[in-house]
């Protein structure tokens, strides 16, 4: 065998995804020389380069390209494995990769929380980021279990339903439509949104909406997160489209309003997800159980 190690080759995907050193740096919690030494010692141990510059950014040599294809799904066979032998350890200890798409970083904190009471000593990895780059890690086998607002067409994949997700439209409490009440959807037309980066399921449900009324969207800024989204309208920069989980403080406190419009709010629901042929630890086994049989209910109890 070849002098080469796991991190070395988790740091080479993350480069490799990233196209950048110093992005995946950012991603890693690592310098960018740590990175640099890990690629350095990789492409040594196998006496082939694997990446090359690229303008300010880098690019995968065809070696490298091949090295991403069998890596890929070698660490997804070592996650087989690591299920494999979960099964000898049972509920007392393991490990969970979780992903979860940005919208859902409101209310999965407190579902851990509660699970981690009923199941001590269980470590849960937590990645958050846009839809598409969750998707990502889920095709990968990079995850073992993911939650998203909508479960994915074109991979093989088990999905369940265990909470409501009900988007709408929010305003400032001083905005002109607020106090009006069974809108029309018609009645958006003049007014600009402040809507979520492309790759959120966030956008792509307000891009649907929009085609099914077949009505442009007009978008006065595009922003990566929520909370910046929700600054925004409480400024009155514009209107926007938004999970009713993600604003419920703000609802709450008076600082955010709904608009009424006929036929909102849309009801979706929040799928817990993995690949169909995806091996579940005994411990990933339990969190999905948690999910199905209790996070709907507690997640209505905090709205």
């Amino acid at each position: 065998m070849r002098p080469y190690t796991l991190k070395q080759i988790q740091t080479f995907m993350e480069v490799a995804r990233q196209r950048s050193v110093s992005k995946a740096a950012e991603r890693l919690f690592v310098t960018q020389p740590a990175v640099s030494m890990q690629i350095r010692q990789l492409e040594d141990a196998f006496g082939v380069p694997l990446i090359e510059p690229a303008g300010r950014n880098i690019q995968l040599t065809h070696a490298g390209e091949a090295f991403l294809t069998h890596a890929i799904a070698a660490m997804g066979q070592l996650k087989d494995l690591e299920a494999l032998m979960a099964e000898h350890v049972g509920l007392t200890k393991g490990r969970i990769d979780l992903a979860v798409v940005s919208t859902a970083k409101y209310f999965i904190p407190m579902l851990l929380v509660r699970f981690g009471k009923l199941f001590q000593g269980i470590d849960i990895q937590l990645k958050i980021d846009n839809r598409e780059n969750i998707l990502g890690l889920l095709a990968r086998n990079e995850a073992d279990l993911v939650v998203m607002g909508r479960a994915p067409a074109h991979l093989d994949c088990e999905a369940t339903s265990f909470a409501s997700n009900p988007l709408a439209i929010v305003a400032a409490p001083d905005h002109a439509l607020v106090r009006r009440k069974h809108l029309p959807f018609s009645a958006l037309a003049d007014y600009g949104f402040v809507v979520r980066e492309e790759g959120s399921g966030t956008r792509a449900a307000m891009q649907r909406l929009f085609a099914e009324h077949q009505m442009p969207m007009k978008v006065v800024m595009e922003m990566p997160s929520n909370e910046t989204i929700k600054q925004a309208v409480m400024a009155g920069m514009g209107l926007s489209f938004l999970s009713l989980r993600t604003v419920r403080h703000e609802l709450a406190s008076g600082h955010i309003a709904l608009v009424d419009i006929e036929g909102l709010p849309v009801m979706g629901d929040w799928y817990i997800t993995h690949l169909s042929h995806k091996k579940l630890s005994p411990v990933a086994r339990a969190f999905k159980e948690f999910l199905i049989e209790q996070g709907g209910g507690l997640m209505d109890s905090w709205s």
